[in-house]
């Protein structure tokens, strides 16, 4: 599944074709690839609405429209966007396709059809329960020491809770516990004021990292352009089980852990 960085290099590629033009149509052969409102609806209201800007909430993308609309895509597992000429031969996974006024579309391509489309007034009424961004100013070392305040959990599905902090995913909660020293069996309480000023600095490091080398392509992400990012080269631990760590040279060990995969050094990390 795309994470914050992923999701972030597509809002970043995106910006540039898509503010400032008008959607004059969407075209969907999914139904339930739309949560929000029924299609039907989706298709009138969106009729006519300028594209304002290009944000990222999360895992969510937040398009602002003209007329206090807000488009929120989440791509979920397999999810693509790309804006390309309206002649460009059909893509059978393009499942909602939005036309543009200039001649060219913004196609929502997802094999496995998990993504979702809504369409609201107010995106908190997606993306209210999203905990906080964690690579914003507010989002501080006393914030996260605050946030684990009376929380008993395992470390690494904690992660991965989106109202704990919003938009880490499988690699970046592996890469970020690795990179402060803390085994993903770890519980929350158990935590020292260093151990968590080390986490704070490691998450929003990988993050940071992730976006810059433009996102990992380990399954079957790829930018907007349909290039590979290159931060499946930068991991030190995810999906490296049995491969000598980088610290310290014993293997990388690998166990299931809240029913998602989890890669870590038994001898960098306590």
């Amino acid at each position: 599944m795309p994470e914050l960085p992923e999701v972030e290099t597509f809002v970043r590629a995106l910006r540039r074709p898509l503010v400032g033009r008008t959607i004059i149509g969407v075209a969907n052969d999914w139904p339930r690839h739309i949560a929000i409102p029924p299609p039907e609806e989706l298709a009138a209201r969106i009729a006519g609405r300028r594209i304002e800007a290009v944000d990222r909430r999360g895992k969510y993308l937040v398009f602002t429209l003209s007329d206090d609309e807000n488009l929120l895509i989440h791509l979920k597992m397999t999810g693509h966007l790309s804006v390309v000429p309206a002649d460009t031969p059909p893509d059978p996974y393009a499942h909602t396709v939005f036309a543009l006024d200039d001649a060219r579309e913004l196609r929502f391509r997802d094999p496995r059809k998990f993504g979702r489309v809504y369409l609201v007034r107010d995106p908190a009424q997606v993306v209210g329960p999203l905990g906080p961004e964690p690579l914003t100013d507010d989002f501080t070392a006393e914030e996260l020491a605050a946030r684990l305040t009376g929380r008993r959990r395992v470390l690494k599905p904690l992660l991965l809770d989106q109202t704990f902090i919003a938009g880490i995913g499988n690699i970046y909660a592996d890469e970020a516990l690795f990179d402060a020293g803390l085994l993903p069996t770890r519980r929350s309480e158990t935590l020292t004021a260093e151990e968590i000023v080390a986490l704070h600095a490691a998450i929003r490091k990988v993050l940071a990292l992730g976006i810059a080398r433009e996102g990992a392509s380990i399954s079957t992400y790829v930018k907007a352009d349909g290039q590979k990012g290159d931060m499946q080269n930068e991991v030190a631990v995810f999906r490296r089980a049995g491969q000598s760590c980088y610290a310290c040279g014993g293997p990388i060990e690998r166990i299931v852990l809240g029913g998602r995969s989890t890669h870590f050094c038994p001898n960098c990390q306590r």
